[in-house]
């Protein structure tokens, strides 16, 4: 059986999506990808995940995006 890697439990972080058996939030990954932190140092400062779960935060926002099936987003950067 193939791990889950990440999950939505509205017990955990108010349901927002998490690496599987942490508390670590897709959102909170890709503000690290974003501040320009690597996978490898990702999990240097996290050791309890590996570069796997953070490749499962990037396929879970791609694969949300493109159900999304959006032309065009408007974002405000800052």
């Amino acid at each position: 059986m193939v791990k889950k890697r990440i999950i939505i439990d509205p017990k955990i972080m108010l349901g927002k999506p998490v690496i599987s058996g942490t508390r670590i939030t897709v959102e909170h990954i890709f503000e690290l990808l974003a501040a320009g932190e690597t996978k490898k140092t990702i999990v240097k400062n996290y050791p309890y995940l590996q570069e796997e779960d953070i490749t499962a935060c990037i396929r879970y926002a791609t694969k949300l995006i493109q159900e999304k099936n959006t032309h065009r987003a408007a974002i405000e950067l800052q």
